[in-house]
């Protein structure tokens, strides 16, 4: 097998990581983050992705995105650059202003992954009096 430089630079990163325990996720997609009146956005670059591989959670304040793709070991030969991400990620967003989690929507549309995540509704602070 011939050596493959990036990938023993790869390995070695990952093992001094998990050596002083920051073991790193296998990519960072870029996110935005737009806040709007009533909701967020988020926006997130996961070109070759498909629904399947995506997962998105809220609870609470926090809404997370993960997911997987595949490395190198799925497509056989030498590789001469290697700089796509690969492997698992996950991103967590916390957020100041309350979340509907259950109003939660996302599109998959090619390759940018849109969450629309609604600002809750403000607790009535009116109380009637009889």
């Amino acid at each position: 097998m011939p050596w493959d430089p990036a990938h023993d630079l790869l390995t070695m990163q990952e093992r001094l990581e998990s050596l002083f325990g920051r073991a790193t996720p296998g990519w960072v997609p870029p996110v935005d983050l737009l806040e709007r009146s009533d909701s967020y956005v988020l926006s997130v670059e996961l070109p070759g992705l498909r629904r399947e591989d995506v997962r998105i959670e809220g609870s609470n304040d926090t809404v997370v995105v993960s997911g997987q793709r595949p490395g190198p070991s799925c497509c056989p030969g030498r590789y001469h650059q290697l700089e796509r991400g690969q492997g698992s990620f996950s991103r967590s967003f916390r957020f100041t202003h309350p979340i509907s989690i259950s109003k939660i929507s996302a599109e998959l549309i090619d390759g940018v992954l849109t969450v629309t995540i609604p600002k809750a509704e403000p607790a009535s602070t009116r109380v009637d009096v009889r």
